[in-house]
């Protein structure tokens, strides 16, 4: 058999990845791009993460966009690979995360004629991307994937979309890559921080909520100092916690489903809100009523990195388009002479602590009194990765989140995306401490890629919480519809979690208790690899956590 080179058009796509600085993609290897697969395991400056599912893929190529500030990148099959795949998409696009997702696509012949596996992936797509595209001939890989980079990283943030025609990555090129992209710089005017300040020095109760699309370590670092010098009280965006420092003594707690009722109130009776990178959708407040949209004696700003979501629900009396850590140093190094010191952030933090410190109550597994002992016992800067469900509120309320990033959780509600989530930050992260948090429906969604993490050497700790349903719609589902005999769909027959754990390859402990499950958490931070606690507690303990998850597409 004669030996075959990679076609020059997957060498050219693979070598355009490099040159953006593309260290890691994700994959469920597909026969329409066994070229690009080719090309991927001549070199070694990718590392290939192959995964057993593609909403996995997608999920993990999500996360590392959020940890990197890049786009995380992943490669799936046409058909049911990309549409497996869409899942993490659109988690990519509420999330306001970078991700370049790479489908493989029929044969440029047999396009439109319903061919196998074919989907117009444009139309597809195109409702929860930022841009959709096929790329149809090799000269231009250099274009479209620097264009792709440009397009996930600057604004908003979010999700490219590129079809490769199976043919296309066979053809000749002589094509070369393009230079590595940067998003544009967005500082703001001057003008408008005068405004700002002026604003805000009017001001007698302002609160400011933060965090969202570009939001980066810098930006946390020179908010922080801008909020401490004004003494504001400092609101979180629903899961974006790790924006500010929890130890921040202007650190007022967390917007979204089961925030602290004190905060809501504070959050309700400002006179100006400071918005900063959020996007003040429906789960931040509370389906657009916290803050209210318009109100007479309330006045908004509004800085956000995309024009285009300035004004697009909530009317701001000053709109500032920005980069995050732009805006920020420049707030935090803004001298106008005049001191600001509202002495409101030291009261809104203390309502927090309080509020953030779980007391027992009662049941043998107490999650909070849990939460609480993973926070004396493991390093201040874990990353706590978790899916959607009521579970998450135990953590949404008790933990810190102390590090940056230390939050990966989905804006959109999508359940599955802890574990793999948690396999991204594992391997983007070595040095750290990793824990995914799953409720028991939650966690099947994507449980097949414990294998990814055990072949790839991940180390990571798994936390089930089983109540044996569909918690946060059975909670729905009593609200709506009281009586024993009117729940329907929400329960579940589970497999023994710590023994599948083990059938992976991990090591794995069982707690009934509060005790139990602090001997597991001991003995599993002595480990490395995966580790994996089966929680099982009473339904009833649901409402404990504090959360409430009205409109929320979670279990």
């Amino acid at each position: 058999m004669r030996e075959s080179t990679t076609p020059a058009a997957a060498r050219l796509l693979v070598d355009c990845l490099i040159e953006q600085g593309c260290d890691r993609v994700f994959t469920v290897p597909g026969e329409s791009f066994l070229q690009v697969l080719d090309g991927l395991g001549q070199q070694s400056t990718i590392d290939v993460v192959t995964c057993r599912q593609e909403g996995g893929v997608a999920f993990m190529a999500c996360a590392d966009g959020a940890m990197t500030g890049r786009p995380g990148v992943a490669f799936v099959t046409r058909g049911p690979g990309a549409t497996n795949a869409s899942i993490g998409v659109h988690v990519a696009m509420q999330d306001s995360q970078p991700m370049l997702l790479f489908v493989g696509d029929v044969d440029s012949e047999m396009r439109d004629r319903e061919g196998f596996q074919e989907v117009d992936f444009a139309a597809f797509f195109g409702p929860i991307a930022k841009w959709a595209a096929r790329i149809d001939s090799a000269d231009r890989i250099p274009e479209y994937v620097a264009r792709a980079y440009s397009t996930a990283i600057s604004g908003r943030p979010g999700p490219v979309v590129l079809a490769l025609p199976e043919d296309m990555l066979s053809r000749e090129t002589e094509a070369k890559p393009r230079p590595r992209v940067e998003a544009p710089a967005q500082a703001p005017c001057p003008d408008a921080m005068q405004a700002m300040m002026a604003l805000i020095g009017d001001a007698a109760s302002p609160v400011a909520i933060i965090g969202g699309a570009g939001w980066n370590a810098k930006a946390r670092e020179y908010f922080q100092i801008f909020a401490e010098r004004l003494a504001i009280p400092v609101a979180t965006a629903f899961r974006r916690q790790d924006a500010i420092a929890p130890s921040s003594k202007v650190y007022a707690g967390n917007l979204g489903y089961g925030p602290n009722p004190k905060l809501v109130e504070r959050v309700r009776n400002a006179d100006l809100i400071l918005a900063v990178g959020a996007r003040l959708g429906e789960a931040t407040t509370d389906g657009y009523t916290v803050p209210q949209i318009t109100a007479p004696d309330r006045k908004l700003i509004h800085v956000h990195p995309d024009p285009n979501e300035l004004g697009r629900v909530y009317p701001a009396d000053l709109a500032i388009c920005a980069g995050m850590a732009e805006f920020a140093e420049s707030a935090a190094l803004w001298d106008d002479g005049d001191a600001i010191d509202f002495d409101a952030g030291a009261a809104a933090h203390a309502e927090w602590e309080a509020w953030a410190t779980a007391h027992p109550n009662g049941h043998p597994l107490d999650m909070g009194q849990a939460v609480q002992f993973m926070r004396d016992t493991l390093p201040a800067d874990t990353i706590v990765c978790n899916g959607a469900g009521n579970f998450a509120g135990w953590w949404h309320r008790y933990w810190r989140y102390a590090g940056y990033p230390s939050q990966l959780a989905p804006t959109c509600g999508a359940m599955g995306y802890g574990v793999p989530a948690a396999v991204a930050a594992a391997l983007r992260h070595p040095e750290r401490t990793v824990v995914a948090v799953a409720g028991d429906g939650d966690f099947m969604m994507n449980a097949q890629e414990l294998a990814t993490a055990v072949q790839h050497g991940a180390n990571l700790m798994v936390i089930v919480v089983d109540n044996g349903a569909y918690g946060t719609i059975r909670m729905h589902q009593e609200r709506e519809f009281p009586g024993e005999e009117r729940i329907s769909a929400t329960r579940l027959a589970n497999p023994d979690f710590a023994a599948m754990a083990e059938a992976f390859g991990g090591w794995s402990a069982r707690a009934d208790t509060t005790e139990a499950f602090k001997d597991a958490l001991v003995a599993a931070q002595g480990r490395s690899g995966l580790r994996l606690i089966h929680c099982r507690i009473d339904i009833e303990q649901l409402a404990a956590s504090g959360a409430s998850v009205s409109g929320l597409r979670s279990r």
